[in-house]
């Protein structure tokens, strides 16, 4: 790897933790940086380990277990370890096709021993365990597909995120860095978070007060780069109400609530603004139990996507301006909605810090540039609530959420390096 170049010189005392400036490393950085490019054969078999053990959404089993090997490791580095229970979400949410949970998840919450006598800057470091693939599919294994490549369920998403965290810490503990660092680890990001928004809130909020700052685990863009700014995202359903009658004996006398959904899906399509950056999406639909009759209720659920509150309640108005009033002849036209997380624009505070991690990723020898995305994360909720946020820490890969998702296993000894010494530089 080009960056283990940079890697002489390792003998350092405490005395000599910083470096001359940004972008060169200190002693201690470069023997941060030596023990973690040590790691990348353990790191690999972390990531084997991980993402042999199935965690699709609401996969309690799998997530049991994932959590206890995080709790081990989190517990051998001395963090106090508790479990925050998850909020129930509302049940209209549930889409045709998904399971309602069977026991509502709870998150990992661990605090370093610095973190609870707060010795240094505090800092938040979120993740989730949670992936989007069928625990019983046929994609279950870490499968090497070049020398440096690996296909697997969650490899990128945020498997090895959590992979390299865990080894960047380890080898903090080892060097006696003593860093103010909180873990909190939820199960439910892929279904936006519902059951643990709360406990997130909190923590980037408690962080925010003590002028910390935030990181999460989530992949780099595939070239490395790091997400400055994301959108905002909203659920919602709309259900149509109608008459139901047999089609072929009285179909005069039916409401069709499933024409009446269709002319909704229309108008809710106009309220996509590209160059505003404002995108509605209709996905999951339900209609009526038989083709030959009039459907009396018929529902579609949709998601939209924002760069600010000001478009935002563009779009939210523009939806309820469909419905109608419960005593208002059929077809009546119902909505549900609720905004699962606020756009997170980039701040001067965000783009210190990704100034800071491309100025570390300079020393290292790797190229960290700078972008945006339409997709969201808990990044999006720490940041609303004051807390400057990265969440983009993780390593480089792609194809997040098919059977073909990858990671580029070179990069996570970088990766795991950058953020070392980024929590390194805030003691």
């Amino acid at each position: 790897m080009r960056w283990q170049n940079r890697l002489h010189n390792t003998e350092y005392s405490m005395s000599d933790q910083g470096p001359e400036s940004n972008t060169e490393l200190s002693p201690l950085e470069r023997t941060i940086a030596a023990k973690l490019s040590a790691r990348a054969d353990a790191m690999e078999a972390d990531l084997t380990r991980f993402v042999a053990i199935p965690t699709g959404t609401g996969y309690s089993e799998g997530l049991a277990r994932f959590r206890a090997i995080m709790r081990a490791r989190l517990t051998a580095l001395g963090a106090e370890i508790s479990e925050i229970a998850g909020e129930s979400k509302p049940a209209w949410i549930t889409q045709p096709g998904q399971s309602v949970d069977a026991a509502i998840p709870v998150s990992l919450r661990a605090v370093s021993q610095s973190a609870v006598h707060a010795r240094a800057r505090p800092i938040l470091i979120t993740g989730h365990l949670d992936t989007v693939h069928d625990p019983h599919g046929p994609f279950q294994t870490l499968t090497p597909t070049s020398a440096t490549r690996a296909e697997g369920p969650g490899a990128i998403d945020m498997k090895g995120g959590l992979v390299i965290m865990l080894h960047a810490l380890e080898v903090l503990a080892e060097c006696g860095v003593d860093c103010a660092w909180t873990v909190l680890l939820n199960s439910d990001e892929e279904t936006g978070s519902l059951h643990s928004a709360k406990a997130i809130q909190h923590e980037a909020r408690e962080h925010a007060r003590a002028h910390g700052i935030g990181l999460a685990m989530e992949p780099s863009l595939a070239d490395g780069s790091l997400v400055l700014e994301r959108l905002g995202s909203s659920t919602f359903r709309i259900e149509c109400e109608g008459r139901a009658v047999h089609a072929g004996r009285d179909f005069a006398n039916g409401v069709s609530a499933v024409n009446a959904l269709a002319a909704r899906i229309l108008e809710a399509a106009h309220l996509v603004d590209l160059d505003a950056g404002t995108v509605v999406n209709i996905g999951p639909l339900e209609g009526g139990p038989a083709i030959n009759i009039v459907a009396d209720r018929a529902r579609a659920w949709g998601n939209a996507r924002f760069r600010d509150a000001a478009r935002e309640a563009i779009v939210e108005r523009g939806l309820r301006a469909m419905t109608t009033a419960p005593d208002a002849p059929l077809p009546r036209t119902r909505l549900e909605y609720a905004s699962n997380r606020p756009a997170k624009p980039e701040t001067p505070a965000v783009r210190a810090l990704a100034e800071e991690v491309r100025a570390i990723g300079e020393a290292l020898g790797e190229t960290v540039g700078f972008g945006k995305s339409g997709g969201v994360s808990d990044g999006n909720l720490m940041q609303a609530e004051g807390l400057a946020t990265l969440d983009t820490m993780g390593p480089r890969g792609g194809n997040l959420h098919r059977l073909d998702e990858y990671i580029e296993l070179d990069s996570m000894a970088p990766r795991a390096t950058m953020l070392a010494i980024m929590l390194a530089r805030h003691v």
